[in-house]
């Protein structure tokens, strides 16, 4: 009845998901605030520049700024033309994942292999591979849509792809970025016809695959352990997960107050990009926590229903791709908070639209201009126009 009153008057009908856009517009101002709350000791120590206190609250800004431009350009692409050319993003991405490994190209940071110097910034093409996979597979899911229920000719060849992918990622290594691209492209596969049998074989084969990584790397071995009982060995294994239980705990319902962190100080590795819900959760409080959660599930449920939207109306690439976006943000939100609440172990996955990192930042807004724009057109048929 809604939708027959809104075609009889197009203008009742707004250009954008209002919850859609103020959920992501809350999410990146927090996180823009908090990686300067989290950072602001670091900085002015000296980890910025002649000890610059905004020294990352200045680079997130421009991250951000950079990600919101590149966003509003890709807002203009229509979604017909992501689905002819989805190949070439895809391909753009595994080269990337090649020059990373490349001695002299790619940079090592703390033993990983995971950036592209710009000169300026660093680039980490995972981040994007994310995106670019989601496409890739929404598109693929199209093509092969009649021959999803069957092993060899609608299964087996993206299991090749993502052997691929996987030996590249796992040479970074970059283990969490491959259980997020894991997680796409199982989701997308299944929310587009594959069998439901087909489907519990892939997730128990994805399964028993991370298992035996987990198993045969000694360091992650001792980060699942360490996940049981991280106060078993505090200044070791479990450092980083007993400090960010210290930080929910200092900060109670309420929180010790923005700037009033105490773990920040050198205690918490990585708090601006990996544990910087453990410092919202320390000057925030458990309600801040809790309102970080519902902006996130809000998102993703405007992104599964702006999916269904274009289902319902014969758009079934770009039904899959905002789907697949809503995967991507709600699983990677689901493990960072996981891994500082201590429920998964440690894994380094950033806050998606929070965090602070350029690529993912950057990443995250074109994301969700190509979700706007699947929006957008949805809206546009819904009013009578042709896109």
């Amino acid at each position: 009845m809604i939708y027959q009153a809104n075609l009889s008057n197009p203008k009742v009908i707004p250009d954008f998901d209002q919850i859609l856009v103020w959920s992501a517009i809350l999410l990146l101002s927090l996180g823009l605030v908090m990686v300067y709350s989290a950072s602001i000791s670091i900085a002015g120590a000296g980890r910025g520049i002649d000890g610059y206190e905004a020294y990352f609250l200045v680079r997130h800004g421009i991250y951000l700024t950079v990600g919101l431009l590149i966003g509003l350009i890709v807002f203009q692409i229509p979604m017909r033309l992501w689905q002819r050319f989805s190949l070439y993003p895809f391909l753009l991405g595994m080269v990337l994942l090649v020059l990373v490994l490349i001695p002299g190209i790619g940079n090592e940071v703390n033993g990983s292999r995971r950036w592209l110097s710009l000169f300026i910034v660093n680039l980490q093409p995972s981040e994007f591979m994310k995106l670019f996979m989601v496409i890739y597979i929404a598109n693929y899911t199209v093509r092969r849509a009649t021959y999803l229920d069957s092993l060899w000719k609608g299964f087996a060849p993206i299991l090749i792809v993502m052997g691929v992918l996987a030996f590249l990622l796992l040479h970074e290594p970059d283990l969490g970025a491959l259980v997020v691209i894991t997680v796409i492209v199982a989701a997308v596969l299944f929310l587009g016809g594959m069998s439901l049998k087909l489907f519990v074989g892939t997730i128990g084969l994805a399964l028993s695959s991370l298992l035996a990584l987990i198993w045969l790397e000694p360091y992650r071995w001792r980060r699942m352990t360490g996940f049981y009982d991280p106060w078993d060995d505090p200044y070791g294994k479990g450092y980083q997960l007993s400090h960010a239980l210290i930080a929910f705990g200092r900060g109670g319902w309420e929180g010790v107050g923005i700037g009033g962190s105490v773990e920040k100080l050198y205690y918490l590795p990585e708090a601006h990009t990996d544990f910087l819900l453990a410092v919202i959760a320390e000057e925030l409080g458990f309600i801040g926590v809790v309102v970080v959660v519902i902006l996130f599930a809000w998102l993703v449920v405007r992104a599964f229903v702006i999916g269904r939207q274009a289902a319902t109306r014969g758009r079934c690439f770009p039904a899959l791709v905002a789907q697949g976006i809503g995967v991507w943000i709600g699983i990677q939100a689901f493990i960072n908070m996981g891994v500082n609440m201590g429920i998964l172990p440690t894994k380094g996955l950033t806050l998606p639209l929070m965090s602070f990192g350029g690529s993912s930042i950057v990443a995250n807004c074109i994301a969700l201009a190509i979700l706007l724009r699947v929006d957008w057109e949805n809206r546009q048929l819904m009013k009578g126009y042709t896109i």
